[in-house]
Parts: structure tokens; C-alpha cells; sequence
């Protein structure tokens, strides 16, 4: 039997002429395999056997028979990363306010502007070329806030933007902050549950979205009992974002009141809160989507990532992308700026005392980006660690490339060394979705065509 490697047309080949067969067999050899699962730690020069979707064994001189052999010798194999918060359909727009202020600019321009002249079509492009943008990037799992969801039509492209890339996406679903829309939103979740995420598939995951407050868009976009009663007649998760501040604290009291905090809610930014919301959220279980760069660099509330807030009362938060419109894309970033700011503001606290710092580690916050980040976006029994009997996401990172070798700590090398051009292939659901370092199933000139015709529309339509 010959064994291949990520460059291998061959093994490609192979892997995707069997791709849907429960009984394939593929066996990636020798790597440094950092886990994330806190009972098998990072094991060097390992085996881990995929059958299907499934990953089944993870271990030494695993048996080959029957298998496509992958000789992974001087690679990391990593999980894949798992954005809790993007908002794809604003892909077009990437970067073109890279210098904004405040929220208040990002919300006039974006949202009362430009998504205003969305048509369903330029839904689906946006978020088609986010989700394939985070594969390419090691992000395996996206959820997509969907926030300008206009029509049933518009909600449709999107959840197909997400099925045509093959990303495990999470499809969370909120009327618009301004213009005018079809008001079907909630009511249509039940008809999007109906036609897209019934069955035993869980590539796609249906979310409801909602604000933490009436201050942006009014009281019918606004997280409360009603809500909440919508999402659990319906089965799913709730996503709450824009929570920041006193009056988001006051709500968080309320919602404790209510009865309606829990795991199955995540509150996204969560800066600036008291002490006494943040007591709350760990006493309930609720989870946390941080939005590194998008808290410091756009300057949301206290502007500082609320990672020490969360952790003092028991809460580790899954990581997120936030707005492509002024920020970076990856993961490696997120990880990066979290890593940074919250060493920053240790050391500085115990500058000139005896104190000190409680510092986070690397492999803290490739936990936040991994596994805390599928347990925040419901999937932690799916994916976030490669564990035997979880689904086959997985990135190979070159671990001897230029920027890279010689390997010497491998959690280090995935936060702190390596980027996108070392991921050389991408497993999703145990399906191959990047190989050779390029992205399969996309033909650039076409995408880049379709980007641009879309770009233009939005930028030359005017408001509604």
C-alpha cells in the first residue's frame, strides 16, 4: 500500500470517490496530533483513523488495512477552528471602513445603508465567499449571524451559501435592524427548520438571533420571554448580540429573572457588564462569543475583551470573527489579539506590586477557538477536539515550513507560528475542503466575477 501525502492528486482522488461511504477508511500517519481534548493532550508522532464522517481511532501503528494512507510526518493535525459570530452577508463589503470608530459609523453605514439594497442573491454571495474564506483559513465550523434577513428568499440564499461550500455552518437567523423587510421573521424559523435542518445530517445547525436590547432596532428584535418561548418550541439555540454596557447588564438581571438564561443561550461581546450580570451568566451556564479585535479595534463599549470577566466566574468563551466590513478573517488573529491583550493587562495589573500576573496560555485561547467554541455554538458533542466518535473536522498544518520549523512546541507553532498558507488540507465532516493548500469546489475567476458584479450593486443602488 502506498502511502500519500496533502500535495497527493492521487489521494484526493481517492478520498473523494468514496466520499460518502460510511465504510471508507483514512489514515493520516505520524503527525504531531494536538487534540484539544483534555484527556489525550497533544500525542507526537501518532495515527488518527477516519471511517466515514467519523473519527474512530487516534493512536500508534494504527492498522492500515483497507485505508487511504495519508503520511503526515512533520504536521500538526489540529481541529478545526469554530467561529461563534460572523456576519457572512457583509463579505462583499470587506474592509471598506477599516478605519471606523465606533458603532454607531459601523451601524449607519452598514446597516442602514448598504443592507438596506441587498437582494437575495448578493445574500448568498456574501456568504458563500466568507464560508469558503474560513475553510481556507482552518475554520471549519462558522456561525453566521444573519442579520439582514428581508425576506424568506433572503434566509434560503443564505442557508445555501452555507450548503454550497460543504462548511459545517450554523444558519442564525434575525430580521433587519432598518428598511423595509416581510416581518416574517420569527415566524419563518419554523418553515427554515422545516426545509433545511430536519434529518439526521448535522452539517447545518439552525439558530434564532436576536439584540440585547430595543436601543438599535427596536423592541421586536430585542431578546425576552417571547423569544425565548419561540426558541424552544423550535428546538434551537438563541444568539444574542450587541451586548454591551449598563442597559445589556440590566437585561442580563432580567432575563435571570425570567428564567431564560442558560447553555443553550450565547451572549456575544458581553463588554462592559457588572459584576452582577456577569454572576448571573456563570450561575446559569450561559455562554460567551468574544470578538477580540472587533471589542479593541472598533472600540465596542469598554473596548477591551471581557476574557478575565468570563473566566472569573466560570465561563471559557468560544472566539468570533465579527464584521469582514473592518476586520481580519482568521482565527490565527483572534487567537493572537485575545493571547496579547489579556497578558498586557495582567502584567500591567500587578506592575509594581507583589502580586502575580494570572496570565493565559496558548493553549487557552486554541481552546477558546476549538472546543469552547462548538460547545458555545451547541456542537460540543460534534466537533471542537479531535476525540474518537466526534466528526472528522480537522486541519493538517505544515509544521516544517519556513515560518514554522523546527517544530518544538506544537500548540505554540498553531497559535503563535503558522497561518493560512500552512494549512495545507482541510477535513470537514471527514470530506476533503482544502488540499494542496488551495480551497476544492471553487473556480476563483468566477467567484471573484460574481463578488465584484454584487459589490457593485450594493455600493451603487441607492438606500431604501
Amino acid at each position: 500500500m502506498i502511502p500519500y501525502d496533502t500535495t497527493s492528486p492521487v489521494a484526493l482522488e481517492q478520498l473523494r470517490r468514496r466520499a460518502d461511504d460510511p465504510k471508507r477508511r483514512v489514515l493520516l500517519t505520524a503527525a504531531t496530533i494536538v487534540t484539544m481534548d483534555p484527556e489525550l493532550g497533544v500525542l507526537p508522532g501518532a495515527d488518527l483513523l477516519v471511517e466515514g464522517d467519523t473519527i474512530t481511532a487516534i493512536g500508534s501503528d494504527l492498522s492500515r488495512d483497507g485505508a487511504v494512507v495519508i503520511e503526515a510526518a512533520g504536521t500538526i493535525l489540529a481541529p478545526g477552528f469554530v467561529d461563534t459570530h460572523r456576519h457572512a452577508w457583509e463579505t462583499q463589503l470587506r474592509r471598506i471602513m477599516p478605519d471606523v470608530d465606533d458603532l454607531g459609523a459601523y451601524v449607519m453605514s452598514t446597516l442602514a445603508g448598504h443592507a438596506t439594497v441587498y437582494r437575495p442573491h448578493d445574500m448568498y454571495v456574501g456568504t458563500r465567499l466568507a464560508a469558503l474564506t474560513a475553510i481556507d483559513s482552518g475554520i471549519t465550523t462558522m456561525l453566521d449571524f444573519s442579520h439582514n434577513s428581508r425576506t424568506a428568499e433572503h434566509c434560503d440564499a443564505a442557508v445555501q451559501g452555507l450548503i454550497d461550500t460543504g462548511i459545517r455552518g450554523v444558519h442564525a437567523s434575525m430580521g433587519p435592524h432598518f428598511g423595509d423587510w416581510d416581518r416574517q421573521w420569527p415566524a419563518d424559523l419554523a418553515r427554515l427548520k422545516d426545509n433545511y435542518f430536519t434529518g439526521g445530517d448535522r452539517l447545518l445547525t439552525l439558530r434564532l438571533a436576536a439584540l440585547a436590547t430595543d436601543e438599535i432596532a427596536g423592541p421586536a428584535l430585542a431578546y425576552g420571554v417571547e423569544l425565548a418561548r419561540t426558541a424552544e418550541e423550535l428546538g434551537i439555540g438563541v444568539s444574542v448580540d450587541a451586548v454591551f454596557g449598563a442597559s445589556s447588564s440590566r437585561a442580563v438581571l432580567d432575563w435571570a429573572k425570567d428564567g431564560i438564561l442558560g447553555p443553550d443561550l450565547t451572549l456575544i461581546h458581553a463588554t462592559g457588564l457588572t459584576p452582577e450580570a456577569w454572576k448571573a451568566i456563570g450561575e446559569s451556564g450561559t455562554t460567551i462569543a468574544l470578538a477580540p479585535t472587533s471589542d479593541a479595534q472598533i472600540g465596542l463599549e469598554t473596548a477591551i475583551p471581557a476574557i478575565d470577566e468570563a473566566l472569573s466566574v466560570g465561563v471559557r468563551p468560544g472566539l468570533s470573527i465579527d464584521v469582514e466590513v473592518a476586520l481580519a478573517s482568521d482565527m490565527f488573529t483572534q487567537m493572537r489579539a485575545l493571547l496579547a491583550i489579556q497578558r498586557m493587562r495582567a502584567v500591567n495589573a500587578a506592575h509594581g506590586t507583589d502580586r502575580q500576573p494570572s496570565r493565559i496560555t496558548t493553549h487557552d485561547v486554541l481552546d477558546f477557538a476549538t472546543l469552547q467554541g462548538a460547545r458555545t455554538n451547541g456542537l460540543a458533542d460534534v466537533t471542537g477536539s479531535l476525540t474518537p466518535g466526534k466528526k472528522a473536522d480537522l486541519l493538517v498544518i505544515q509544521a516544517e515550513d519556513l515560518n514554522n520549523m523546527p517544530l518544538n512546541d506544537a500548540v505554540g507553532t498553531v497559535v503563535l507560528g503558522s497561518d493560512t498558507r500552512n494549512i495545507s488540507a482541510v477535513l470537514i465532516n471527514g470530506k476533503p475542503r482544502k488540499w494542496n493548500g488551495k480551497v476544492l469546489d471553487v473556480d476563483l475567476a468566477v467567484l471573484r466575477e460574481e463578488v465584484h458584479a454584487s459589490r457593485e450593486h450594493i455600493l451603487n443602488a441607492p438606500a431604501a
